[in-house]
């Protein structure tokens, strides 16, 4: 055996139907693509949507609403959140660097504090924005906000 005589195994390939090879082939005529309409010309795509002449689903359906584009999105973060992490880190300043370590956040995110939990150690809390009841229960314990 060598590279010449190879061949593929018995019934593993098959040839392929040579449309529009004239009346001898047996594919001759209209080639498999049945009589007139636009199914039969070159050229033919069906357009994306369209489902035979009936209203079409994204006609159908109304539209409504609009997305504002100047939207700013925050991730919210809890103030048991930052609990647990100035307890398990003994941080005295908690800031995005260590919401990004942690996990909580990625690096591209801009974060919310949210007044969800107590808060019992003084913490400096650094964040992009704050709730006023996150702000109020920081300031009680002793804790200073840093808006970035």
């Amino acid at each position: 055996m060598n590279l010449s005589n190879l061949k593929p195994a018995a019934g593993s390939t098959k040839t392929r139907k040579r449309i529009g090879r004239g009346p001898g082939s047996g594919l001759g005529g209209t080639s498999t693509r049945g009589h007139k309409g636009a199914k039969s010309r070159s050229g033919y795509s069906k357009k994306i949507g369209f489902e035979g002449g009936q209203m079409p689903l994204q006609r159908r359906v109304p539209k409504f609403g609009f997305k504002n584009i100047n939207r700013v999105e925050y991730k919210a973060i809890n103030l048991d959140t930052i609990q647990k992490l100035a307890d398990a880190k003994n941080l005295p300043v908690v800031g995005i660097n260590d919401l990004i370590a942690a996990g909580f956040i990625s690096a591209n995110q801009l974060v919310k504090i949210l007044g969800n939990g107590t808060l019992t150690a003084k913490v400096d809390v650094q964040a992009h924005a704050f709730s006023k009841t996150a702000e109020a229960a920081i300031e009680a314990v002793g804790g200073q906000v840093v808006k970035l």
